[in-house]
């Protein structure tokens, strides 16, 4: 099974997407399964994991519902409220359903930079793994520290981070962001998704040579096993079509083995996430 670990799903409103800027112009309309299909299909991809764009449960609720009617979703990383003391009864109402197979919640976004420390969040991930959901850490460089000692925390705890957390390839900076992912990756219940790199590039210039000490980096750190592919589509259009960027790790990993370029093309996501 090929499986694009990370993309997204929307019904575009200016008042529910305020992160789409001014610059993201053509992510201002509708990003719906059908549309996706027609892209995975030519480039060989089975499916995939629908991850929340929007902090609510109405749209937990929805991608469910998308997954319901669409085979191709194989699964949906949703958000549930961590810090809220109303988080029991939320599990309650969605662990329960079959597709729902992770919880992300939108750090990167929070003005504490100590947020993945704070102890109602910690609380919250504290429940996750007694309901098998896994847990998506969407952070920058600057909050590697602090994602170093959540995953320590919770060792039984399965963890994946996105994106790599967003390095500044445009700027090509490696340190420290380098040596503070191999400090998270040395942790053996966090993951890394491939995933966000060329809206972190030169949206206009970028070449894949530019992504190459990333690329070299993760996989040194993590190993193929622990790598899993995914477009961030839509979001990646703003940068390259969704062929190419997924293209950027199925050529990368053509020089591995047969199984790790597997593993890294969606058996680590379909394992991960305990998807069919």
């Amino acid at each position: 099974m090929r499986l694009d670990a990370h993309q997204h799903f929307w019904r575009y409103t200016a008042s529910e997407y305020g992160w789409i800027g001014g610059d993201m112009a053509a992510l201002r309309h509708d990003f719906l399964p059908d549309d996706l299909a027609r892209e995975q299909v030519p480039i060989g991809f089975d499916g995939s994991i629908a991850v929340q764009a929007r902090q609510s449960l109405q749209e937990t609720e929805w991608l469910l519902q998308l997954a319901d009617d669409h085979e191709r979703i194989r699964g949906v990383v949703g958000w549930l409220d961590l810090c809220s003391p109303e988080l029991p009864g939320q599990l309650e109402r969605f662990a329960a359903h079959p597709k729902l197979r992770g919880v992300r919640h939108v750090v990167q976004d929070e003005p504490d930079d100590q947020f993945l420390l704070r102890e109602d969040f910690r609380r919250g991930i504290g429940m996750l793994a007694r309901r098998d959901l896994t847990y998506d850490i969407l952070i920058f460089p600057r909050h590697l520290p602090a994602a170093c000692d959540l995953v320590k925390s919770f060792p039984d705890q399965p963890f994946v981070l996105d994106h790599l957390a967003k390095p500044s390839i445009k700027d090509r900076l490696l340190e420290p962001w380098g040596t503070q992912i191999r400090e998270l990756a040395a942790l053996p219940n966090v993951l890394c998704k491939v995933s966000g790199m060329v809206t972190e590039a030169d949206w206009r210039r970028w070449k894949r040579a530019d992504l190459l000490p990333y690329l070299d980096l993760v996989f040194s750190a993590f190993g193929a096993e622990r790598i899993m592919i995914g477009s961030d589509w839509p979001v990646c259009t703003l940068a390259a079509s969704y062929a190419d960027t997924m293209g950027i790790v199925i050529d990368y990993v053509g020089a591995l083995s047969r199984d790790e370029q597997s593993r890294v093309l969606g058996e680590n996501a379909r394992e991960f996430y305990r998807v069919g």
